[in-house]
């Protein structure tokens, strides 16, 4: 008797703090926790931004698809104080702008905000079950902060609260650094405040006309590290399950969470896995805008300085063809070959009648290589596998149809395979309706031309090949070379007696078409 309630299938993900790949075991399974850290909203979110959103993305819908969207909870925060945030608002002041610093800081977050989650959301990418803003939990910071200087890891000093490196003796774990080397070479703040150059801000004082709140150190603001302690623990409590951003972060950000939290609150384990993706490059060079390499994520989508717009679609498939902890290169060759397989793959799923794409069955192989720390290049392949046999499905039920009981029967219907291409392209955030606007549904160019000459030449070599004596090759020849000739520029071509059909693939090149 098959068990009614079935263990869920092991997740394996490469954990930085222990530094292997570790089977997920949830603190509570009926509550799978994830943290992530979000932007800091005073611009457009670039290109790199992007990636930690798809590659958590891709974990989240990973972790509702096996234990169940309604046991799995999702924060990414905001950082909505800071500097730079502060910095843009003075600049949009001193430039005219009208109303105070403070109301233009304010609106630039709620414009910023609003731009990341339009763009995100053309990358494919769901909203987490929670987005907290940093200036919502300003009390429980500063109430974590008083508990730290109480247990004496934290200290008063200027108008500032420092936290005491040196009092956590784990310091330096994750990144795999002693605090003697980090400070051999480290760009530290050295201030006549600080009991130790490594020491850093919890909280600091804010001028009259900057964002502040009243603190028992005075008007100030927190610094940026205890933002996501705070909200992490006011959310999910002293322990959850990952932990997850881009590996520019773990040091000092993350090594700085995990200090005060364990302080604050011994009891818990913070965070039990530790994740973090690489960094992206564009065309081979870090992004920077002294290489004329820098995009924002809406430049890509809209299109800049001459370049033809993205599909988010697109995007989203050219950042999971390269797995996760390895460096990604954008390139435009990759763009366009994404948009040829994606096209394909719509095509098909057109061919095949929307109507009867609605199971939900991830292919096995699909499933697996997620379990195993987010595989997704291979993932992706196993997705095309299915196009292939889709394709083939397609194509033996028209000629069966069309009389030629010749042609083989595929082993799996068109409706089926349909079915799992859509599922299983669904679990990588791929194919979705919502991501379909660019997709043409009928081909730019006119193959008629093409289509009847070949029909002629199949009714020609046809009747030729019928002649006593006649040599078979020979009578086939010119119809073989076009035939050739129009797959190599990369069109499906499917004869019958009722017809020729040219469909556009994913490698179609309509300069090809001039040579045939």
């Amino acid at each position: 008797m098959a068990d009614p309630n079935p263990a869920p299938l092991e997740i394996r993900l490469t954990n930085t703090r222990t530094r292997s790949k570790e089977a997920l075991v949830p603190i509570d399974p009926e509550n799978v926790r994830m943290y992530v850290c979000g932007p800091t909203v005073y611009d457009r979110a670039h290109l790199g931004n992007a990636r930690p959103v798809l590659v958590f993305d891709v974990l989240y819908r990973l972790l509702r698809h096996v234990y169940g969207a309604e046991h799995v909870t999702y924060v990414r925060n905001f950082t909505d104080v800071d500097d730079k945030i502060n910095a843009t608002a003075l600049a949009r002041k001193e430039a005219g702008a009208d109303g105070t610093l403070e109301e233009l800081i304010r609106e630039r977050t709620e414009e910023t905000i609003s731009w990341y989650l339009k763009d995100m959301g053309e990358l494919g990418a769901l909203e987490p079950d929670r987005m907290p803003r940093a200036t919502e939990y300003i009390a429980p910071m500063v109430a974590m902060i008083e508990g730290l200087i109480e247990s004496g890891h934290a200290y008063a000093a200027e108008g500032h609260v420092l936290f005491r490196v040196r009092s956590y003796a784990a310091y330096g774990k994750l990144s795999g650094r002693s605090v003697d080397d980090m400070m051999a070479g480290a760009r530290v703040e050295v201030a006549p405040y600080k009991e130790d150059p490594m020491d850093f801000v919890l909280w600091k004082p804010s001028s009259d006309e900057l964002p502040g709140w009243d603190s028992p150190w005075g008007r100030g603001r927190p610094g940026w590290h205890i933002e996501c302690s705070a909200m992490s623990y006011e959310l999910f409590g002293p322990s959850f399950d990952i932990h997850g951003g881009g590996n520019d972060l773990m040091f000092p950000h993350h090594e700085n969470e995990i200090a005060q939290s364990c302080c604050a609150h011994p009891e818990g384990d913070f965070a039990k896995v530790w994740m973090h993706n690489e960094m992206l490059q564009v065309e081979g060079k870090k992004m920077s805008k002294s290489l004329g390499n820098f995009f924002t994520v809406r430049d890509l989508l809209e299109g800049h300085g001459g370049m033809e717009g993205i599909p988010g679609e697109v995007i989203r498939y050219v950042m999971l063809s390269t797995h996760y902890r390895k460096p990604m290169d954008f390139t435009e060759e990759k763009a366009r070959e994404a948009k040829r397989k994606l096209s394909h793959w719509r095509s098909l799923l057109k061919e095949a009648g929307t109507g009867r794409v609605a199971a939900q069955y991830v292919d096995d192989g699909v499933l697996f290589n997620l379990r195993q720390d987010l595989n997704t290049k291979p993932a992706l392949d196993i997705v095309g596998s299915i196009a292939d046999r889709l394709k083939a499905a397609l194509q033996s039920e028209k000629q069966r149809a069309a009389g030629d009981r010749n042609f083989p029967e595929a082993a799996e219907s068109s409706a089926e395979l349909a079915s799992k291409l859509k599922s299983s392209a669904d679990i990588l955030g791929l194919l979705k309706d919502d991501l379909g606007e660019w997709f043409e549904e009928s081909s730019p160019y006119d193959l008629s031309d093409f289509s009847t000459k070949l029909f002629n030449l199949r009714a020609e070599a046809v009747a030729k090949a019928q002649v006593p004596g006649a040599d078979k090759k020979e009578c086939f020849r010119e119809l073989d070379e076009m035939k050739s000739a129009l797959v190599a520029a990369g069109l499906e071509v499917r004869m019958s007696k009722a017809g020729v059909e040219l469909v556009p693939g994913p490698d179609f090149d309509p300069a090809k078409l001039e040579q045939v």
